[in-house]
């Protein structure tokens, strides 16, 4: 971990004015019948996505929350103006007016101002990693990007597409195939014959496999060979069976997915806040802080540093009397990826603290931290 400037791309989390916006767009026939559309994004001073921020319209019984993309949606309203009120705690609240018609829609943008500021960040760089377990190979392969084609996890989450053919037919050199029976298959460049499959190292039988019984959303990663030298040699028959190309597919598993997408606090810590059995960070004499003599130790997702993506995560915790993050308190109020929020769930749940003072004796804080993973590159591939 090696500290941020106060003057970086985390350092300008406070201090920014709140930001509204309305913006009218269309609408089919379909949606006009059912009533008006409101639609809205809540993101920080920074432009981060607020998960899980309480939006309501102003005097009606119309409410909902964030989701991970810090976005919300109304339906069936009745035409005329409104008032949308986000909030979060350890953000100030905010409004914007917008009007609602019969036919269209608005979409709404809330900028939210955090009370105080959040503890300094911590930065997760990495300049190298060791890979091991059953992925070792695909990530290596992954970082130097040699002889082959690669889809990400990240890139089939960020595409969502419905199947698997679907998603391979845009990578250049790729078409689909119908075979059979309806099987979903593809063709390679100048090829007329099926290419080789193979699933977590194991082959598929011979023969035209259907990619669109695997569904995306259990495939990890994926690499494509086009020629019969290409591919890496222990995932290469004779020359004649690899001649058409090769899939390489890798699914999720324990060792791949987050335990929680999104973790959610078990406490209503809204309430511990307001009983003040808990303190924020301008209620204190002096705010909780990171134990400067045992360092978080927080993991890099192996898959998304060989993909060299670098990310950002907002964690609200309770820190306790004693330093410990309280158990069933961790929160994420931003992510840009669920396993990012899964390692630092992680290293929360072992974080020892300076704790909180309050008149002299220690006190439970409610804290925001900052976590910036970085590849310790200048830009990502």
């Amino acid at each position: 971990m090696v500290p941020a400037r106060p003057g970086g791309r985390l350092g300008r989390l406070v201090g920014v004015a709140l930001v509204l916006s309305i913006v009218p767009f269309s609408a089919s026939p379909s949606q006009a019948t059912r009533g008006g559309i409101l639609t809205g994004t809540v993101t920080d001073s920074v432009g981060s996505p607020i998960f899980d921020a309480a939006i309501e319209i102003e005097g009606s019984r119309y409410r909902t929350g964030t989701d991970e993309s810090g976005a919300f949606r109304f339906t069936g309203l009745s035409a005329g103006p409104v008032v949308v009120r986000a909030r979060r705690l350890g953000f100030a609240p905010a409004t914007v007016a917008a009007q609602v018609a019969d036919v269209g829609s608005a979409n709404v943008l809330l900028r939210l101002s955090p009370l105080a500021m959040p503890l300094p960040p911590v930065v997760v760089r990495l300049g190298k990693m060791e890979y091991s377990g059953r992925l070792s190979g695909y990530y290596q392969r992954l970082e130097r990007r040699t002889g082959g084609y690669f889809i990400t996890r990240d890139e089939i989450d960020r595409q969502n597409p419905r199947t698997l053919s679907q998603l391979l037919q845009h990578v250049p050199g790729i078409s689909p195939f119908r075979g059979r029976g309806g099987v979903s298959g593809i063709r390679m460049r100048g090829r007329t014959c099926w290419p080789l499959v193979w699933l977590d190292g194991t082959p598929m039988p011979a023969g035209e496999v259907d990619l669109d019984s695997f569904a995306p959303s259990s495939i990890h990663g994926i690499e494509l060979y086009l020629g019969s030298t290409t591919a890496p040699l222990k995932y290469t028959y004779s020359t004649d069976v690899s001649s058409c190309g090769t899939i390489l597919l890798w699914s999720r598993g324990a060792d791949t997915d987050p335990i929680v997408d999104n973790p959610k606090p078990r406490w209503d810590i809204a309430s511990m806040v307001a009983s003040l059995s808990v303190y924020t960070a301008d209620q204190v004499d002096r705010r909780a802080a990171l134990d400067a003599k045992r360092p978080l130790d927080v993991r890099y997702p192996p898959s998304l540093f060989a993909a060299r993506v670098k990310g950002l995560v907002i964690a609200e915790f309770v820190v306790d009397t004693l330093g410990r993050v309280e158990d069933g308190t961790i929160g994420i109020v931003s992510s840009t990826n669920a396993l990012f929020s899964e390692g630092v769930r992680v290293a929360l749940a072992q974080a020892t603290y300076v704790p909180a003072l309050r008149q002299g004796r220690a006190v439970r804080q409610l804290v925001q931290q900052p976590f910036d993973f970085d590849t310790g590159e200048r830009r990502n591939r």
